[in-house]
């Protein structure tokens, strides 16, 4: 089933939201604030977000920045704000839609089928990455090592896709905790170095010695085709 988190924090829309998207026949999750729904994205991956802007604990615009520095998944922002300038941060952050409140139901269904089919259009053209021992298939979320399939946790496998789609640059380790962890977490190094220490363990032939999984000291971490 396509999977769907809904982030919503008033009850009644969010209540509804989940409802009809069940009816449809969605997998639903739904979440009334921002760190519930990264921990829940962290949990289980969704096929498509939908957030709401205005959340108690962090803006929903936070939200989709931390979303999208791990994943591509479509994300479409409901809102009562609705300025242009609103529309244009949203959609810079990395959404790909925006529905302002109010909304009908049957306009917003529309939209979840459209960005899920563009979604699966570019699925397709998702890389797969091949070294001398691995395979990478971002698409299936997929790691093999030695034609041996590797399971990864999903904050393992967001940690490895996050370096991955930009071989051979610099990511930094902020926007790492940042991204992965969310806000509360851009000071928290040691999982870095905890989350890096497995991967290289099931990834690399020498871990002590990592061909591929780089640490810039201070800086932030590298993945190296």
């Amino acid at each position: 089933m396509t999977r769907v988190l809904v982030v919503e924090d008033e009850d009644r829309l969010r209540r509804a939201l989940a409802i009809n998207l069940k009816a449809r026949g969605y997998d639903v999750e739904a979440v009334g604030d921002g760190r519930s729904a990264l921990r829940a994205a962290a949990s289980t991956v969704p096929d498509l977000v939908v957030v709401d802007l205005g959340l108690p604990d962090v803006d929903g615009v936070e939200v989709v920045q931390g979303l999208r520095g791990w994943t591509n998944v479509p994300i479409i922002i409901l809102s009562a704000r609705d300025s242009q300038w609103d529309k244009v941060d949203g959609l810079d952050a990395g959404a790909d839609d925006y529905l302002t409140k109010p909304f009908g139901m049957d306009e917003l269904l529309a939209r979840v089928r459209a960005a899920l089919r563009r979604s699966a259009e570019a699925t397709a053209a998702v890389p797969v990455v091949e070294t001398a021992t691995l395979r990478i298939d971002l698409g299936a979320k997929r790691v093999q090592r030695d034609s041996h399939d590797v399971r990864l946790t999903p904050t393992e496998w967001h940690f490895l896709e996050a370096l991955v789609r930009q071989p051979g640059k610099l990511v930094p380790g902020r926007r790492l905790l940042h991204d992965i962890w969310g806000p509360a977490y851009e000071d928290e190094t040691n999982y870095l170095r905890v989350y890096m220490a497995q991967l290289r363990r099931k990834l690399e032939v020498d871990p002590s010695h990592p061909r591929h999984l780089i640490t810039e000291p201070g800086l932030g971490y590298r993945f190296e085709p």
